[in-house]
């Protein structure tokens, strides 16, 4: 080999051996000496299991404010989605403790969900934890103040309604003094008077009626309680005064139909509904009341031929002190407070109530509760008591066969 050629080819050996020896005592170095990243600090021992047994809502943030710990309604309520806080107010607070230490109590109303225009009103309290961690614990208080509005208006609504008659019969009372020396104006006065110390003992009753079903433990000891003779009872409460005004009372029950609960509250609901159609039908029209039962659950109707509900009223009946023509009301004793009773009752008892209303077509109220037990292949083929064997409802006591029937096939077809 030549020797110029020998002398290039050992130059480059040797400096490819030399770079290979530098390259690996530099990555040796690197090994032995390089000091490993520090892990971030980990949460305190325990706090992980404290935060699972919290009844309020808790995240956990660290130092950039990522969430390194969070309860699952914190994701339910929209505060947490994909370890993330959602909100930035709760973010600004976080960032005010971390930097000064101090506890913070504040009241935030706070958009729920993603894509929703639902807010909830969160009680939240921020607090460090450990060196670098902030904790958050909020707590929903939307249905606490919903309960207080709900309170105060009743409280509003109350003091308004008693205040009518109330003061008409202070009124009233002077009158009668004044006239004391004119028997007919006397008389005509003390009409009055009874007619408003009647719809206040009405008004006094009612709202009585609709304390004790909000209370919690209305039923003490359900009954079985007969359908038939529930309506049966209601229907002749009203009886007089559908009378008076010329309006034919129909009912026809389904003898097997039963629920159980308290008869006295449902006779109740049923009749504030019967007494509402009446008052709102015109003279001459009628009233149709009717009871089935439909696979496990028990429904009652009752259908009158009045003016009907404007449909956007309808959302708002059930409402407590809610009139949809209050002048009527008032000139009818009515107190508003009917259908909110109604629909407390059926609640009560598992149940909910509904309306369908036309203007000009009347309107059919359903109350649907839970049947008393499941009725057999047996007792489906068999008819009910006092049932012409072709007929799917019993006929109540004196209603005629084919009035009956009639009605029954008015109220499916409504």
């Amino acid at each position: 080999m030549d020797a110029t050629l020998a002398g290039i080819v050992g130059g480059g050996l040797g400096l490819v051996i030399g770079a290979v020896a530098v390259a690996a005592s530099r990555f040796s170095e690197r090994t032995f000496t390089e000091i490993p990243p520090t892990p971030p600090p980990s949460l305190p021992t325990g706090v992980t299991d404290v935060l699972a047994v919290l009844r309020s809502i808790a995240i956990v943030l660290d130092a950039s404010d990522a969430v390194v710990n969070s309860s699952a309604s914190a994701v339910s309520y929209g505060l947490v989605r994909h370890g993330e806080l959602v909100h930035a107010e709760l973010r600004q607070l976080a960032r005010q403790v971390r930097r000064d230490g101090e506890i913070r109590e504040v009241d935030l109303e706070l958009s729920r969900g993603f894509g929703t225009t639902t807010n909830a009103l969160m009680k939240a309290r921020v607090a460090p934890l450990g060196a670098s961690h902030v904790l958050i614990l909020a707590e929903d208080h939307t249905h606490a103040r919903r309960v207080e509005e709900v309170r105060r208006d009743f409280v509003a609504n109350v003091s308004h309604e008693l205040k009518t008659p109330v003061g008409g019969i202070a009124l009233l009372a002077e009158a009668v003094l004044d006239a004391r020396d004119d028997p007919e104006a006397v008389s005509r006065f003390a009409a009055r008077i009874q007619v408003e110390s009647t719809r206040l003992t009405r008004l006094v009753k009612e709202i009585v009626d609709l304390s004790r079903l909000q209370v919690a433990d209305t039923l003490h000891e359900p009954e079985l309680v007969s359908i038939p003779a529930v309506v049966a009872e209601a229907v002749d409460r009203v009886r007089v005064a559908a009378e008076s005004r010329q309006i034919s009372l129909e009912t026809v029950a389904d003898e097997r139909a039963s629920v159980f609960g308290d008869s006295e509250l449902l006779a109740t609901a049923i009749a504030n509904l019967v007494s509402n159609a009446v008052n709102y039908s015109e003279p001459g029209t009628r009233v149709a009341v009717a009871a089935r039962r439909v696979g496990d659950t028990v429904e009652i109707t009752v259908s009158d031929q009045g003016q009907g509900i404007p449909a956007s009223e309808q959302g708002r009946i059930f409402e407590r002190f809610y009139r949809v023509d209050a002048a009527r009301s008032r000139a009818t004793g009515g107190t508003g407070l009917g259908l909110a009773i109604v629909k407390h009752v059926c609640a009560t008892h598992g149940g909910d109530v509904s309306v369908w209303s036309e203007e000009g077509r009347g309107s059919t109220f359903t109350m649907r509760l839970p049947a008393a037990a499941v009725r057999t292949t047996a007792d489906s083929d068999r008819p009910a008591v006092g049932t012409a064997p072709g007929a799917t409802l019993g006929t109540a006591p004196g209603t005629a066969p084919g009035t009956a029937a009639r009605t029954a096939q008015g109220e499916q077809q409504r």
